[in-house]
Parts: structure tokens; sequence; C-alpha cells
């Protein structure tokens, strides 16, 4: 090409961090250009939310115009602010990789309480204008109190700073690209399968028109296509619940392992309980598709559940049925009683690493009140655990509530963090020892059996749609005596729950994390007759 271009941008400091890496990457590739700021609608307007913003695309308009005007070649966006469908005689040439689509909460030090979820204290006062996020972390934190956010990361960060607030909500990818200096906050990472982003979020979108083929065939040389292929899931449900980028709507595609993993999260609006789904695939052919029929307000969802434990009627299980009718029958199937009544505080004082596989693991642990060194890490099996966790006043170092992979495989990865250290694990006397199995010679294993379970007797069968098992001792405490009848569908927590029902025979359905919000997504996305 022996032209020199001209990219059209916001002029924020991000904006520009954005364009200014468009134009490094076409350096790269031989293109010489430039760049042109250009005010947009959602630059000039501040004193307004964004929910009350009309239209759509009020931060790429302009630049859209200049574009179809010939006044820029290409217009660099966050693709998470463009409208799902172009303008005509405009298209997206390519796009860039993808930055971390996760959130970030920055926290004023002196407001932070990590006994409870986020690590943010109890009725804090959250900055964002992000309708998608008020109704996901109210449902998790349904004391937070939310105020608007407006204006650029340097605005927002200054706000902050002024205590307007006790914490903001950003998207990790801007923090990120602009490296802002946020040591005097406490940061709080939230992963995009726990907070789900707005689609697209962290990737750059870069706009031509249509008719600029030649343009169109050179941007390719730095086009993801990969990322493309998954943000298009994300886009095509955006598009086909013809909601904007304020609406509560998060949706979420990766490829990982050979499968498509997607995830979806929709309210009526930012004080409504969102409805969650995750669906897995080979292809990502149809699956935005899949993902609406499952919202349909007239789908048929089960009108009773059974849980193998107790289920707090705040939790999120529990408001998230009550919000759809669905009766629930929560008991636990065991008893749970203790194997030592002491610990010796010199067996923690040689533990680099304490290892918990379950909630009841922690719980006993606690009770009989150790002395844990600051330098001390902690593992935890995954996000239930690591809930669990919190409320003793300590944060996971190590949680497999990421990863989506098996206790094994959780295990496995576990053991290359801890190679060569010394590791404890209080544990149930009948447990599967999976982490220890996987430990590496180099490390040395402190493993302790701290409480035991014990099955019921005379289980009484239940006539609920769903049966969802916590452990392998409540599936072998139901089945003991009681079969399960053919329409019933079965849920298990855990990757050894699983297996027990597997050895059975029974079909079952495996949660993304094995924790409440799990369970909500795997009831949600079963089909009922």
């Amino acid at each position: 090409m022996n032209r020199k271009l001209i990219i059209g941008t916001r002029g924020s400091q991000l904006a520009l961090w954005q364009a200014n890496f468009v134009k490094d990457r076409l350096a790269e590739i031989g293109v010489e250009a430039e760049l042109k700021i250009i005010k947009t609608q959602g630059d000039i307007i501040q004193h307004l939310r964004l929910d009350k913003l009309e239209g759509k695309g009020f931060f790429t308009k302009e630049l859209e115009e200049e574009l179809l005007s010939a006044k820029i070649d290409l217009a660099v966006h966050s693709h998470k602010d463009l409208p799902t469908v172009n303008p005509p005689g405009l298209i997206i040439a390519a796009v860039s990789e993808r930055e971390d689509p996760s959130e970030v909460i920055i926290i004023h030090k002196d407001c932070v309480d990590v006994t409870k979820r986020l690590s943010l204290k109890h009725n804090a006062s959250v900055g964002t204008s992000s309708n998608r996020r008020k109704a996901q972390l109210l449902s998790v934190r349904p004391d937070l109190e939310f105020s608007d956010l407006r204006g650029n990361l340097q605005t927002r960060i200054q706000k902050l700073r002024d205590e307007q607030y006790d914490a903001i909500v950003l998207a990790k990818a801007g923090v990120s690209r602009i490296e802002m200096d946020l040591s005097d906050f406490h940061l709080e990472e939230i992963a995009p399968v726990d907070i789900i982003p707005a689609p697209a979020q962290g990737v750059l979108a870069i706009q031509i028109r249509e008719t600029d083929q030649e343009l169109f065939n050179l941007l390719q040389k730095i086009n993801c296509e990969a990322v493309a292929k998954t943000i298009a899931v994300e886009r095509k449900v955006l598009n086909m619940f013809d909601a904007g980028c304020h609406a509560p709507l998060g949706s979420y595609c990766r490829e990982r392992n050979g499968k498509y993993e997607a995830w979806t999260s929709i309210a009526e609006d930012n004080e409504d309980f969102p409805d969650r789904l995750y669906i897995q695939s080979d292809t990502t052919e149809g699956m935005a598709a899949q993902i609406f029929a499952k919202f349909q307000k007239d789908r048929k969802l089960p009108s009773s559940v059974f849980i193998s434990r107790d289920l707090d009627e705040n939790s999120y299980l529990a408001k998230w049925l009550a919000k759809h009718n669905i009766a629930v029958d929560a008991r636990s199937l065991i008893k749970i009683f203790p194997t030592i009544n002491t610990l010796d505080s010199f067996i923690l004082k040689r533990a680099d690493w304490i290892f918990f596989n379950s909630k009841n693991a922690i719980e006993h642990f606690f009770k009989l009140q150790p002395l844990i060194l600051k330098k001390t890490k902690i593992g935890v099996l995954g996000r239930g655990s690591e809930s669990t966790l919190r409320k003793f006043g300590r944060v996971a170092d190590f949680s497999g509530d990421d990863l989506g992979i098996g206790t094994d495989e959780i295990a496995q990865e576990f053991a290359k963090v801890v190679d060569g250290k010394t590791v404890f694990i209080p544990r149930a006397k009948d447990s599967l020892m999976s982490i220890q199995k996987a430990l590496t010679p180099n490390t040395q294993v402190i493993d302790m059996p701290i409480y035991e379970t014990v099955l019921d007797e005379n289980v009484d069968k239940t006539n609920a749609d769903v049966l969802i098992f916590t452990s392998p001792s409540n599936v072998h405490a139901y089945f003991a005596e009681n079969l399960a009848e053919p329409n019933q569908q079965i849920i298990c927590i855990g990757y050894s729950t699983a297996k027990v029902i597997e050895e059975m025979g029974l079909p079952y359905t495996l949660p993304f994390s094995p924790d409440e919000m799990g369970l909500a997504e795997a009831i949600f996305g079963l089909d009922y007759k």
C-alpha cells in the first residue's frame, strides 16, 4: 500500500493507546499511519447515565461518520462499544487478540473486608454505570450500594481517590493497557466466568469502508481469527436479544481444549436477579441460537429440586430458585463427626502450604483454632471452598475454580506449584486422596484425617424433578434404599460425586463450577418436558 493511512480515534488516554497499538501493528507490516482525534457524543455528554442516552453507538457514531465521508481510512474502537449491526457501507475488517476480559474492583484499603465475597466491606458504595455489572454483583452481594460513574479511566480513578465511592468496577483490559499506578488501592480481580463480561470485552475492532477491498486484504495480516470466532458468538447473542451496551446482559465465549464454552447472564433490569447459562460445544456454529432458545420466557423449568445439604434461604441458589417459584427439598443425608480435638502447632509451622478439598475440611479445620503463620499459603479445590475460606479471614493463594477440569487435573496443576515444598492436607477419613497422589516425590506431605462422615439410615425418597448430590457419601446414602425415577434429572457437584453416579449407570450433569452459581447455571440449562 502506497498511501499513508489516517486512523480515527477518541481522545482519551485509553483510546489513544488502542489507536497507537493498531498503528504499531501496521508499522510491523510496513504500513505508515497517523492518528486523528474525534470527539463522540459519549465523550461530550458526561452528566447522564449511559442507559439514558438515546440510541446505540454513542461512543462510535462520530467516528463512523468520518469514515463514511472518507475523512479517515479506519477507526479503532473498543469492540464492546460497537452496535452489533454496522452502519451501511462499513465493516469490521479485523480484530485484535483479546486482553484479559476480567473485571477488576478497585477498593479503598480501609474499605476492604476479605471475609466477604469480593473483599468489599458491608454496604460498600460502588461506582459503575453498567447495568450488567450491577445486576450480577447484586446477585452475590445484595448489600452493596451503587452510584453512577462516568468519565475516562483517569477521571474515574480520581473520583475514587476523592472518596466519592468506596470502590469502583472497571474492565481489567483498560486498566492493564494504560498501566495506571493503583498501589494505593486494593485490587480484586473477578474472572469472566464469575461476573460475565460485556460481549467482546478486551478486544479492539478495526472498522473500514466496505468498498476498501485493498485495505481489507491488508488488515487480514493483523486480524486474530480465533478471537473473531469466539466474540462472534457473544455479539450474536447481543444481537438476538436486541440489546445495547447498557443492557444487563453479559456474554463470554472461549475455546479451551478443543471445545467452545459460553456463559451468558441476562436480567430484566439492574436490580433483577439474573439468569445464567453455561453451554459447551464442539463448534461455535449455532451456539448463539442455542443460548437464545434457553432464555425464552415460555420455556419450562423444573417445579422442584432436591439437594443433599442444607440451603440458606439467603444463599445464591435459594434466591434463584425462589425467583422461579421452584420448590426445594434441602437436607443432608450424612452426619459429620470430628476425629481429632486438638492440632499440634508445630505441624502448621512446618507447612509451606495448606490444601483444602472441601468446605467441610475448612470448617472442621478452623474449629481446631489453628495458628497459621503469615508465610503459609492456602490452596483450595474450587470456588465453593474459596468462599468458605473467606469466612475465616483468609484468601486462597491457589484455586481450581477457573480451570474447569477434574479433581485429578487440578491436583496435577497444584503439584507443579508446590513441588519441593511441605504441604499439610486436613481431610475426611475416607477421602479419595487425589491431591496427595498427584504430589511429586520432592514434596513433603503432612496428611491428617480431621473428620469422618456417617451415612443416615432410612433416607426418605424425593419426587423432585432434579436431584442434586453434593458428595459421594450423600449418593451412597440416598441410593442405599431408593431408586431414581425415569423423569428425574441428576446434577453432581464435583467429579468424585459424578464418578459414583456414573458407576451406577445413571445419566448426570456436571456444572462448570462446583458451587451454587454453577448449580443455578446447570438447572437452568436442563431441558424439561
